[in-house]
């Protein structure tokens, strides 16, 4: 009978502290997440200094909870893995050393694991991955298309020139006096308007994957401050449907083409703004239309940060029998390519 293989993953590379145990990479056996939205909200974005502090803070106690949690020791543990980047490189430092500490204390393996990658193998939570697969990842700092033609293997075919789409949820967000994080209040205000104003879409050249979404923040920012110098006055749910439109339309059409050219069995939707309801229904809308291939959208608290999605990929990593020493550091630019073979 084969042996149970239990990974702990520790995230900590923005404003949330998270702790879990994963169970032979597929079943969630504790998750706990400390999030520090309110501390930042008044800044209306997160401070890297504040985040790293917070995190110092709360690791020993999320740590101890998802500990609890699992009904399980140190020994218990087959790898520990740890998000090494990218990501605020002071936060992202607090959970290496913490995943070192332990590794070092208890002589359990180490793993470094790339956030996005986390965010992609969030799904194998959920449904068991299915090759070749194309992932659309959409979050506050990357918004990406990426094949894979087995576990462990990235191919970043598409990436935003300038704003990730979450950055310009959030600086539309400000331009209409919504509170941080801008992304779910858009989305909550585009579903009570209509998208009657015209916004750009960032096609870019033919055959392109990549993204551009900062032509759009700014027409958005412009039609605003245009509205006021005429004395007009723009209905705020309107411009919230419309710059979601522009977005979703986007990305949607973009994620269909490179369906179309790689011939894959699978699409995942991965990261934050996966959490979006206009996105999640337009995907399944259109997958709808392509019974061949699986549409597979995370539940909404496997979308945003948490260290799962983290134990989930450093599972296929200990599989592979990829190990980090305690040299590893934090490393806010990590490219996701180098965790191919």
């Amino acid at each position: 009978m084969k042996k149970d293989k239990w990974i702990m993953g520790i995230e900590t590379s923005c404003d949330e502290t998270a702790v879990a145990i994963v169970k032979n990479g597929t079943e969630i056996v504790a998750n706990v997440v400390a999030s520090q939205i309110e501390s930042h909200k008044r800044f209306g974005g997160v401070v890297p200094e504040i985040a790293s502090r917070h995190h110092v803070e709360q690791i020993t106690l999320v740590l101890e909870e998802a500990m609890d949690q699992a009904g399980l020791g140190f020994e218990d543990l087959d790898a520990i893995a740890v998000t090494e980047g990218p990501g605020l490189v002071g936060a992202l430092l607090v959970g290496v050393n913490t995943a070192k500490a332990l590794a070092f204390a208890h002589g359990i393996p180490l793993i470094g694991v790339h956030h996005i990658a986390g965010h992609i193998y969030a799904n194998r939570l959920v449904a068991e991955m299915k090759f070749p697969l194309v992932s659309l990842v959409v979050s506050g700092g990357h918004t990406e298309l990426v094949y894979m033609k087995e576990h462990g293997h990235f191919e970043v075919i598409g990436e935003t020139r300038d704003d990730a789409a979450g950055e310009a949820y959030d600086k539309v967000a400000r331009t209409l006096k919504l509170p941080y994080p801008g992304g779910p209040h858009i989305d909550r205000l585009a579903h009570q308007g209509r998208p009657t104003i015209n916004l750009p879409r960032a096609w870019l050249e033919e055959g392109s994957y990549d993204f551009s979404f900062s032509g759009l923040k700014s027409a958005v920012i412009n039609a605003v401050h245009n509205a006021e110098q005429r004395g007009e006055n723009i209905a705020p749910e309107d411009l919230a449907a419309s710059f979601q439109e522009s977005v979703i339309d986007v990305l949607v059409t973009k994620t269909l083409a490179a369906v179309k050219e790689f011939h894959v069995k699978q699409v995942l939707l991965a990261g934050g703004v996966a959490a979006n309801k206009g996105l999640r229904n337009r995907l399944s809308g259109a997958f709808n239309e392509i019974p061949e291939v699986e549409l597979v959208i995370p539940p909404l608290s496997l979308c945003t940060d948490n260290a799962a999605m983290i134990a989930a990929a450093g599972s296929i990593l200990n599989e592979k029998g990829i190990r980090a020493n305690l040299a590893l550091n934090a490393n806010p630019s990590l490219d996701l390519a180098i965790h191919n073979e």
